[in-house]
């Protein structure tokens, strides 16, 4: 028995979410896709929507790979720190992009949501890697937060994506756009 053993169900649960919110993403992506409203910007995407796949992704391969058959923790505690520190790289690295993309303003929530939470869940995935092969039970319960953590923010930030579509794009493009007059 390892100190993997109860977790399938967990990460079962927790995976098979995330899998399903990244393909709602896709549909709902390609829905607001179709619409037609101005000002789309690439950069907004890069740093807005790309990190809710992203957040997602990670969760789906996280609870692959610790739902794996492992003889002990040590190996896997290593895949999962790489992927805690190449989250907070690629975490600056959205923090970069927000700064530099032009079509929104962001607001204290977007810096929480798409920056600072989630750079706390990967080093806590990183840190719970490092302390893994000494306080087995603590570290499994740090990543198993992290990957919660993670699956929140994503649905959180695909939200806010498609409300701000849904309800301010298409009301400044309502704004813009003269009105229909009616022929009578």
């Amino acid at each position: 028995m390892t100190a993997l053993d109860g977790w399938e169900n967990f990460y079962v649960i927790v995976g098979s979410s995330a899998g399903a919110l990244i393909g709602l993403q896709f549909v709902v992506l390609a829905l607001i896709a179709e619409a037609p409203i101005a000002g789309r910007d690439a950069q907004a995407g890069d740093a807005f929507t790309t990190p809710s796949v992203v957040h997602f992704g990670v969760v789906l391969f996280l609870s692959a790979i610790v739902s794996a058959p492992w003889h002990g923790i040590g190996k896997v505690a290593i895949l999962w720190g790489l992927i805690g520190f190449g989250g907070m790289i690629y975490s600056v690295i959205v923090k970069r992009r927000l700064r530099v993309q032009t079509i929104y303003k962001p607001v204290f929530e977007d810096w929480l949501f798409h920056v600072l939470l989630p750079i706390a869940a990967y080093a806590a995935m990183a840190v719970s890697a490092c302390v893994a092969c000494s306080h087995e039970r603590p570290a499994l319960f740090l990543v198993a937060a992290s990957a919660l953590l993670l699956l929140f923010i994503g649905i959180h930030n695909a939200w806010d994506i498609v409300t701000y579509h849904v309800f301010v794009q298409k009301r400044e493009q309502r704004e813009v756009e003269p009105p229909v007059k009616s022929k009578e």
